[in-house]
């Protein structure tokens, strides 16, 4: 398939997902519920970012 059948293929897709969240409650929950497990597993990682760079600030004090 040629670059441009995926792209019109990834616009319709998208169309469909659009159609499907604004009329379907529970397409909508589900995409809530992703948006909040991927902004929490953000957060987790930023904050371990964080306790390894303290870490390795106190180790380069020494």
């Amino acid at each position: 398939m040629s670059k441009f059948g995926w792209f019109l293929a990834g616009i319709g897709l998208g169309a469909l997902a659009l159609q499907q969240l604004r009329d379907n409650p529970q397409a909508q929950q589900m995409a809530e519920d992703g948006k909040k497990a991927a902004r929490e597993f953000g957060e987790a990682v930023a904050e371990g970012f964080r306790e390894r760079e303290q870490e390795i600030r106190k180790q380069a004090k020494k």
